[in-house]
């Protein structure tokens, strides 16, 4: 069975409290904050293998907010994954920071408070797995939550892939069928978390410090005045210990940050709903601050100068 709900033929003073009262009905009262944008797209499509539940929501910038004093008792029986196809999700549980794009998935607890910033359009998986189906196969949930488990190699690879096709199967299968399918992800995410438990300290120390890393940027990431000074600060570290930690990243912290921005500018420059805005309010408000300096960054990464990037998407149907 699957259940569809999606803003589109919404008025914008309408969607945000229709999404707003979705998060909470899908999510056992989950608080839901759209930075302050008064004008939202989303869209969530939700099936079940099993016990295990699987939504995948489709929206724009957000953030989910779990407080101990907003938790239902039955919040307590799921833990909570979420594997973005597109997009960034960057989770906040007691004390720890760990975020996701694609090719990677974090896992956190229900039953304790938690945040989720999605600062960029995303398009993420969100699988919930019963708590004592985990417990049951012998693994102590403890530490092991609020943690970027992987999915570029080994067991957390296998599971992630699982995870997308399991859900884009679903509409094929039975209900036998699709309960033994959860009860296999189920088995994969065990798997996974005894992997994530014996890692070297050493390797889940800077693992934890770079989330720590993307969760301020992500925060920040619309201020002008974040710079990498600003970040060793935040950190309480060095520059040089900064760049020590994303020395095996393809792309330089500086880079990771402009490709963020250029990322939103191209968001809203796609808006329908933004058409009135000029390119440079646009750039400003995702954190550059020098006009000529977006342009040229833009057309680096678009092959497009920002005007035309918005003629041709505003006039795509």
């Amino acid at each position: 069975m699957s259940s569809i709900l999606t803003t589109d033929g919404l008025s914008a003073q309408d969607a945000v409290p229709a999404w707003q009262d979705w998060m909470s009905k899908l999510f056992a009262g989950l608080g839901s904050d759209l930075y302050g944008d008064t004008v939202f797209e989303g869209h969530i499509q939700r099936s079940q293998a099993g016990a295990v539940i699987m939504t995948r929501i489709e929206a724009a910038r957000h953030r989910v907010i779990r407080s101990v004093q907003g938790r239902r008792s039955h919040d307590a029986d799921y833990v909570k994954i979420v594997a973005p196809w597109q997009g960034l999700a960057a989770v906040s549980q007691q004390g720890r920071e760990a975020s996701a794009r694609s090719g990677s998935w974090v896992i956190y607890d229900t039953s304790q408070a938690y945040e989720v910033a999605n600062p960029e359009w995303s398009e993420h998986l969100i699988v919930m797995l019963p708590r004592q189906s985990l417990v049951q196969r012998g693994i102590r949930l403890e530490g092991l939550m609020g943690r970027n488990v992987g999915g570029a190699s080994g067991i957390a690879r296998v599971a992630l892939e699982a995870m997308r096709s399991t859900y884009q199967e679903l509409p094929t299968m039975g209900p036998a069928l699709a309960e033994r399918a959860g009860e296999l992800l189920i088995d994969l995410v065990h798997l996974s978390l005894q992997e994530l438990s014996g890692r070297g300290t050493a390797v889940t120390q800077q693992e934890a410090f770079k989330d720590r890393i993307r969760a301020h940027v992500v925060a920040h990431v619309r201020d002008a005045r974040l710079s990498i000074d600003d970040i060793a600060l935040a950190m309480n570290c060095s520059k040089r210990h900064l760049y020590n930690a994303f020395a095996d990243e393809s792309l330089t912290l500086a880079a990771w940050i402009q490709q963020l921005r250029l990322e939103l500018c191209m968001r809203e420059l796609r808006d329908m709903r933004g058409a009135q805005r000029t390119i440079t309010d646009i750039a400003f408000g995702c954190g550059f601050s020098n006009s000529a300096h977006f342009s040229r960054a833009f057309k680096a990464y678009t092959g497009m100068a920002p005007s035309d990037f918005r003629m041709l998407k505003l006039s795509t149907p």
